[in-house]
């Protein structure tokens, strides 16, 4: 007889087996399955890590090593969760052969909890060695998620070395599109530095805050799998396939997160992109993925809600040199390694491609190469992608529509918190600006001194492949301003600083700043006993390369700085080793306060102009933090930003804008000591370079060298700097896209700094930047060399479009060793002349026509050499141009004459000559035009005319390589014998 009718019989004995089932899993945590894990041996054991192979007994000889990588968060079991999903007995089933990097569960381990992320970067390249060395053979390495970026920065780091090929799976390289729970890049970015900040830095994170951060990751999906278990716990056989899984995810898997690799991890790869934009620092080495050449193999799960889709395949704009290969699955993040799809697809495939890396196979089928100009990678914000594809699921076409509309509006939100974000990081520094006065404490030791108290463990300076903290640089400032003490410098003395680009350098000038001195940059290749004599310098400091030329003027005192503290013997008199020096033996003075300049002091003299006509600029603190401020608020530079200068440091554009932006701007600071076109992609890959400073033509073999690889797809946003001619800025805006042109224009002396910030108008030197001086163009005479004055005696302003003076207006209470204008708009005023001619245009731009010492001086009158200039960079087949005055024996004027290099493969006519240089008034155009084969330039890329003066008037010749102004035909016509005669008496 039943007891229970049938009816109730089996819903009963449901709810009594699912009553078992959960006692037992909350007894023991899960459901037992009498599963054994895969076997394997410990086959090398360290601090860090240890090395599990798999199926050590029965290896194939033709089975190639994969050495697979788990996330920091996840234990090694990840890899062999249960034997339905192994990944390593999948692997062995398909011909691979197993290898596993173990780094324990670190809050268990001695020191675990204090690991680096360059730690395990370090054992994951330790490890790559030893499978290569045990099995003979090159090593396919393989990670999952933070596991594969673990592996492509082990790549990097070993330049290939070892290694048959990257695999990764669900492995983002753009974090930034990998943002959780849809928050706002800026604002999860925010988030994580305050919990790496504050609260990681010195706290681990436990196993169950990364099990928690992962289910809210996915809380959908996490409520589905927890309710699906619940429903299906009477079913004992229906849960044990995936009981292994769920117990992974629910706790076993996971470990604790050391809390100085999560500080590093957020630092380099969250905050700074430094995946995508290159420039991790591992050992001090300055890293990149364009330095990765291997194959590379990415599993990407195009429903994968935490490494999305577009965040993994940037991995081809990550590393241009290397063959990249895709595996795309319907997938989520999990689901790439563990699961149905994992067993079918994904372990098979691996397999497969590792036989095929070996020679024992064909490229698996579902394996496709990846072009080298894919589509660029969607950058919505993650909710509107993940809203937009739930959307596209329940409603088919309709929410095809409705995830368009939601993405155009996420674009556009996007958009204007990007500006808002950029307008508002500025207000801190335009308020440092309006609040300098001239007695306020600023200079470039303060603001260096600030970085380190600001963040004194993040890189600050690069060079040579090296990475520096701000407390290393500041260690190194301390030491030299000991040694300065010790040679008897004081506050306010001028010291001359004789040194190309290299750290010490660096350290030199800003310890002279520190110490409250002024540095005297003098230049290499000028005359340097001129400039000692002007700088009125009585010791100078030198590079060993440059010490003989110090020591050889025999009025000054010569010291060396830099190339070690060994001891050595220079081999020159009269020199003091300053690295000999120890600084724990010299006792600082009692007058001694560090960073005592106030903006009014004298911090830099520079020097400009060539022989008799070497100039002197004297800058302020003030006017150089007038400038630093400026640079970093025009190219909003900020702590993710690193700035590249080969600009030498006694050029203005180094000194105020490459490396006061940077500091100013809490960049990184990258430094090279020479411009190299071939290795320049190079090095901003590696330095991780988003703005690029410049000088004049320096950019112009970078335009002119072939296609680079690192060139595709690269990180740099801004060049930045002074002088470039107006058809190199198209050109370079042209190739480098997105890329732009931010041209600075600064008197060194006066408070005037100009910026084109948009862009927009090639050659125009923009507007002035908040906080600079006030500027007017005023009415002068070139011939007379005088202003034009009205009835009152006063200045005429000039109107859009006219030619005027640059004046400078001289803030109340600052003073100037130059020579002010006082009364020239109204009584009392104070006015610094700039000595170059500008126009400004109906929209308030202002342009550069000509420096006063520039204009050519002909019969009709004075002929700007800046309108021909940028008149000719018109013609697409000219490639560098110039223009200036000859002066034929027994002449008082000059003839104008343009002298060109032109494109390769091009040619130039006269008619073309003639329609370019149509707009121009007749007097403004040059008699004479010529095609050179190079125009010489200075050391820091400026052209120069001087050696094309001396040739003199060009001879005719075949060719067609000059042409004269035919004043009657209103054209240029070849340039004969008997037209130099005439061109030369006419003078």
């Amino acid at each position: 007889m039943d007891l229970l009718p049938k009816n109730l019989a089996a819903p009963i004995g449901r709810l009594g087996a699912a009553a078992q089932n959960a006692l037992e899993v909350a007894r023991f945590g899960g459901l037992a399955t009498d599963e054994e894990p895969s076997p394997f041996e410990v086959a090398a054991e360290h601090r860090v890590y240890r090395l599990r192979h798999y199926y050590p007994d029965d290896v194939a000889s033709d089975a190639p090593p994969v050495l697979l990588v788990p996330p920091l968060m996840l234990a090694a079991e990840i890899y062999d969760v249960s034997a339905q999903t192994s990944a390593v007995t999948l692997l062995k089933e398909h011909g691979a052969d197993p290898w596993v990097v173990d780094f324990g569960a670190p809050e268990r381990e001695e020191g675990g909890l204090e690991r680096t992320l360059t730690d395990h970067v370090l054992a994951v390249s330790d490890a790559v060695d030893t499978v290569a060395e045990m099995t003979g053979a090159t090593v396919n390495l393989g990670g999952y998620s933070q596991g594969g970026m673990f592996c492509y920065q082990v790549a990097a780091y070993r330049r290939n070395q070892g290694l048959s090929s990257v695999i990764t799976f669900g492995s983002p390289v753009d974090t930034r599109v990998a943002m959780p729970f849809g928050l706002p890049e800026q604002v999860a970015v925010a988030a994580a530095g305050v919990l790496a900040e504050r609260v990681f830095r010195d706290w681990a994170v436990p196993a169950w805050f990364s099990r928690v951060g992962f289910r809210m990751l996915d809380p959908v999906k996490s409520m589905r799998n927890r309710i699906d278990f619940i429903m299906r716990l009477h079913d004992r056989e229906a849960l044990l396939p995936r009981e292994g899984q769920r117990r992974f995810l629910e706790g076993e898997g996971w470990v604790a997160w050391p809390g100085p690799a999560l500080v590093d991890f957020y630092q380099e790869f969250v905050a700074h992109n430094r995946m995508l934009q290159g420039g991790f620092v591992i050992e001090d080495r300055l890293l990149s993925l364009a330095d990765v050449a291997c194959p590379i193999l990415s599993v990407v799960g195009t429903v994968d809600e935490i490494a999305p889709a577009a965040g993994v395949r940037a991995i081809r704009q990550a590393a241009p040199r290397a063959d990249v290969y895709e595996l795309c699955l319907r997938a989520g993040h999990f689901g790439l390694v563990v699961g149905s799809t994992a067993r079918s697809q994904t372990w098979p495939a691996v397999a497969a491609w590792a036989r095929w890396r070996s020679g024992a196979g064909e490229l698996p089928p579902e394996v496709a190469p990846v072009p080298d100009d894919p589509a660029p990678p969607d950058r919505l914000p993650q909710v509107g992608n993940r809203v937009g594809y739930s959307l596209e699921l329940a409603g088919g076409v309709g929410g095809g529509i409705m995830r368009t509309a939601w993405g155009t509006a996420g674009r556009t939100a996007r958009s204007v918190r990007e500006i808002t974000r950029e307008a508002v990081s500025q207000l801190p520094r335009l308020a440092r600006l309006e609040q300098i006065q001239p007695g306020t404490r600023v200079s470039l030791g303060l603001l260096v001194e600030e970085r380190r108290r600001r963040a004194g463990d993040e890189t600050f300076f690069l060079f040579g492949d090296r990475a520096y903290t701000a407390t290393d640089i500041n260690e190194r400032i301390d030491n030299v301003v000991r040694g300065l003490i010790s040679i008897g410098v004081r506050h306010g003395e001028r010291v001359g600083v004789l040194m190309g680009t290299r750290p010490s350098a660096l350290a030199l000038v800003v310890a002279i700043s520190r110490l409250g001195g002024v540095a005297v940059m003098l230049r290499p290749d000028a005359d340097i006993e001129r400039e000692v004599t002007l700088g009125q310098v009585h010791r100078i400091i030198a590079d060993p390369e440059r010490a003989p030329q110090a020591a050889g003027l025999g009025m000054v005192h010569a010291f060396v700085l830099g190339g070690g503290g060994r001891p050595r013997d220079l081999g020159i008199p009269l020199t003091t080793d300053l690295e000999q020096i120890d600084p724990a033996d010299v006792d600082l003075p009692r007058w001694y306060r560090p960073n005592p300049g106030r903006a009014s002091d004298l911090a830099f003299i520079l020097f400009t102009g060539e022989g008799e006509g070497t100039r002197v600029s004297r800058i302020t603190n003030g006017r150089w933090a007038l400038s630093a401020f400026g640079t970093a608020s025009s190219a909003s530079l900020s702590s993710a930003d690193t700035v590249y200068s080969v600009t030498p440091l006694y050029h203005a554009s180094g000194l105020m804008t490459s490396i006061g932006g940077s500091v100013a701007g809490g960049a990184r600071l990258a430094m090279a000591s020479h411009f190299d076109a071939s290795t320049f992609w190079d090095e901003a890959r590696r330095y991780g370079v988003s703005v690029a400073s410049y000088t004049w033509t320096m950019l112009h073999d970078l335009v002119t060298a072939p296609p680079h690889p690192g060139e595709r797809h690269h990180g740099v946003r801004l060049f930045i700097g002074s002088g470039m001619p107006v058809g190199l800025w198209r050109r370079v805006q042209d190739r480098f896209r997105p890329a732009r042109v931010l041209e600075f224009y600064a008197a060194t002396e006066a408070g005037a700094v100009l910026a084109n910030v948009s862009g927009a108008k090639p050659g125009a030197m923009g507007r002035p930047l908040p906080g600079s001086a006030e500027i007017r163009l005023a009415a002068y005479d070139v011939e007379a060399a005088q202003y034009v004055m009205d009835e009152d005696g006063f200045a005429i302003p000039c109107r859009t479009g006219e030619v005027g003076m640059l004046l400078s207006r001289v803030q109340d209470g600052w003073t100037s060793a130059s020579t002010q204008l006082r009364g020239m708009f109204q009584p009392g005023d104070a006015w610094l002349e700039i000595g170059d001619l500008f126009r400004q245009d109906a929209d308030g731009d202002l342009w550069r026509v000509d420096g006063l010492n520039e204009v050519i001086r002909a019969r009709p009158g004075p002929v700007f050499t800046g309108p021909i200039r940028d008149a000719l960079y018109g013609l697409p087949a000219v490639d560098l141009a110039v223009a200036y005055g000859l002066s034929p024996e027994g002449a008082d004027r000059e003839i104008p004459v343009a002298a060109v290099t032109l494109r390769e493969g091009r040619q130039l006519r006269p008619r073309d000559l003639t329609a370019a240089l149509a707009g121009l008034e007749p007097d403004q155009r040059p008699m004479i035009v010529q095609v050179v084969d190079a125009i010489p330039v200075t050391t820091w890329f400026r052209p120069l005319t001087g050696p094309l003066r001396e040739h003199g008037i060009p001879q005719p010749g075949e060719g067609g390589r000059a042409w004269y102004l035919d004043p009657g035909a209103d054209a240029y016509r070849p340039l004969t014998a008997a037209a130099g005669r005439r061109l030369a008496r006419a003078a």
